[in-house]
């Protein structure tokens, strides 16, 4: 048995914790980069606690782009900062882990980006980076690479190293208080597609299955009252852990074909990332089950898939079907957009399959999906 565990260098979680980002910031630099999303709303607190400190932000409008984490990254090095603190969502954590490194590692964003550039390791550690999360969901305060969207290319594509993840993350719960329903609803899947994924991947370790087991518990108990009751800190809370969980262990157990489909298919169809993981979850664990009871019923797999059925419907006889009907039923009560209605059609199909057959996340599937399975999948959409 051999595996590795890779996270931020410290964390700390929560309520109320978001306080003491201002005085880690001033330990690390005088001048600090914040990055945050649309307005600086989220951020004001902090930025007020770090008052008379040399400060610049850089909001993010939309999920990260190649133009701009550049323009990010020009920002940075024009203000010549010395820290930079993400506070937002994944696509603000991920925009401020490329700023980090590109401001102490030399070249250009494409030598670094995976599948479509040069995918050339960070040879220097990236300035120092504090992450905290206002969504429950991507678990990027943990993890050691950054999602980018590529217009030219219509992919996703990651900038990834051991090197990349925060120098401090700090979980708040309280941050993701005024997250709306629809947002606590897509970011909440992701957090459960990514620990089920990590539980059941083929790269799953048993530290990590520890940290997927009680992630799993508190989002099958918690994501639907979040939703329902944006001010329950204790659903909050609960849902805040399963998103540090998640990207616990997805960092260093890998996902599988839910995550393979949905950076074509989020790029293909501007669908935000939540919803694509979510509305996928059932329809891919419905398709794993079938393909391992075909062809690897002993493998373990199937086993992993029962466990999780258990841990969803709290009924200790499920069946792993009974897991991929858990998931769809939640899809379904949450009001989860299907892709569809983002204008999936059967022409997107054999482009969608082919990118999700090549992208890193299959490598982790627990099973090997035909072309055919693959696409019966997205199918079952459009």
């Amino acid at each position: 048995m051999t595996f590795e565990f890779a996270t931020a260098s410290r964390i700390v979680f929560g309520r109320g914790t978001f306080r003491t980002a201002a005085e880690e910031a001033r330990s690390l630099g005088e001048r600090i980069f914040i990055v945050t999303g649309k307005t600086d709303d989220r951020a004001r607190p902090l930025i007020d606690r770090l008052g008379g400190t040399l400060l610049s932000t850089f909001n993010v409008k939309g999920e990260p782009t190649t133009d701009s984490v550049l323009e990010a990254a020009a920002a940075s090095r024009e203000f010549n900062a010395e820290v930079v603190v993400g506070i937002g969502g994944g696509s603000v954590l991920d925009t401020g882990k490329v700023v980090a490194a590109l401001m102490t590692n030399d070249g250009d964003l494409m030598d670094y980006l995976e599948v479509i550039g040069g995918a050339r390791p960070l040879e220097r550690r990236p300035a120092p980076f504090i992450a905290l999360p206002t969504t429950a969901g991507t678990g990027a305060e943990v993890t050691r690479n950054a999602v980018i969207d590529s217009p030219e290319h219509k992919v996703k594509v990651s900038m990834r190293s051991p090197l990349m993840p925060p120098r401090l993350a700090v979980v708040d719960p309280d941050l993701t208080r005024d997250l709306p329903p629809d947002a606590t609803a897509a970011t909440g899947m992701d957090a459960l597609t990514q620990l089920l994924e990590a539980f059941v991947s083929a790269k799953a370790n048993p530290l990590t299955d520890g940290i997927c087991r009680e992630g799993l518990q508190r989002a099958a108990r918690w994501l639907r009252r979040a939703c329902e009751a944006g001010d329950d800190m204790t659903a909050r809370e609960n849902m805040a852990l399963a998103s540090l969980f998640g990207g616990l262990a997805l960092a260093n157990a890998g996902l599988g074909a839910v995550h393979g489909f949905a950076a074509p298919v989020g790029a293909a169809l501007s669908v935000p990332h939540g919803v694509v993981c979510g509305r996928l979850l059932a329809p891919v664990m419905a398709a794993n089950i079938r393909a391992l009871r075909e062809r690897d019923p002993e493998g373990g797999a199937l086993d992993r898939y029962a466990e999780t059925a258990r841990i969803l419907t709290g009924d200790p006889d499920a069946a792993p079907e009974a897991g991929a009907a858990w998931a769809a039923a939640l899809c379904a009560d949450l009001d989860l957009p299907d892709p569809a209605s983002f204008g999936l059609t059967p022409a997107h199909i054999p482009d969608l399959v082919a990118r999700a057959a090549r992208a890193g996340s299959m490598k982790g599937n627990p099973v090997l999906l035909t072309e055919a399975e693959l696409t019966g999948i997205l199918a079952s959409f459009s």
